[in-house]
């Protein structure tokens, strides 16, 4: 699994240069990122280069899919579920030192989201969202155990260990730790398993708070995952294992270490 840090810089942000960038990008109280529209672009120097990328988000039905898109493009976080209904897209920027290269880089991140019943009742639309798909974020709850159970069915389902896609695992409602159902353990021993990392995000905005460190994590990581896909593609790297499904994927844990 990839180390973070090892292919840009992680404090790059705590820099004068990193906080200045950042200020454009999150609102003046600092709790959530800015939204920007489909011809709009963060107010940064025309010289840094921008990357594109298109990012699929998979999970089942309610574990907080749009929650997350929300969060990552500062949109406002649903306070109701509701299914999705057909595609949606959200698009994102965040700007990173790349090491190898000694400079920054503005990556826009488009987030394609979709609920399981348009899928199900729409043959078009898994196609549409997978076509030239360069990241796709595999999300679970904490507080359903369930989802947990079917990330292997879900990575199974969209990837091969042939392809070029960049793989992230995301756990949501970190915030929900008195009823949550899945583990320290379990994710440890998935992470171990599978050469993925997982991330863990809230799902709520804490208006008394200004931590948005799930955030930068969150976009660092899949930033340099998908830079390292790049270096992959470039030849730069060789590529790491990719794991198939076996009979120890499917494995399950319990633990009373609680995320």
């Amino acid at each position: 699994m990839l180390n973070a840090g090892s292919l840009i810089s992680s404090d790059w942000h705590s820099t004068a240069e990193g906080r200045d960038m950042l200020s454009c990008l999150f609102t003046r109280n600092k709790q959530r990122l800015r939204t920007f529209g489909l011809l709009e672009r963060p107010p940064l120097s025309a010289h840094i280069e921008e990357v594109r990328y298109k990012i699929l988000l998979s999970g089942k039905t309610g574990v907080g899919k749009t929650c997350t898109v929300a969060k990552l493009t500062g949109h406002d976080i649903p306070k109701t579920h509701t299914e999705t209904a057909g595609i949606q897209t959200s698009t994102c920027y965040w700007p990173v030192k790349v090491s190898d290269l000694n400079k920054v880089m503005l990556f826009r991140l488009q987030l394609w989201d979709t609920g399981d019943g348009a899928c199900k009742k729409f043959d078009h639309i898994l196609p549409a969202c997978t076509d030239k798909v360069d990241a796709v974020l595999f999300l679970f709850s904490i507080i359903d155990k369930s989802s947990f159970d079917e990330l292997h069915q879900q990575i199974s389902r969209l990837t091969t260990p042939n392809d070029n896609i960049a793989r992230i695992v995301i756990a949501t409602k970190c915030d929900q730790h008195a009823h949550a159902e899945v583990t320290q353990r379990d994710i440890r021993d998935f992470e171990k398993t599978w050469n993925i990392p997982v991330l863990r995000m809230k799902n709520t905005v804490d208006s008394s708070q200004s931590d948005t460190s799930d955030i930068v994590h969150a976009m660092n990581t899949i930033c340099e995952h998908l830079w390292q896909r790049d270096l992959i593609l470039a030849g730069k790297i060789s590529k790491p294992v990719q794991v198939q499904e076996t009979d120890t994927v499917k494995k399950t844990f319990t633990s009373d270490e609680y995320v």
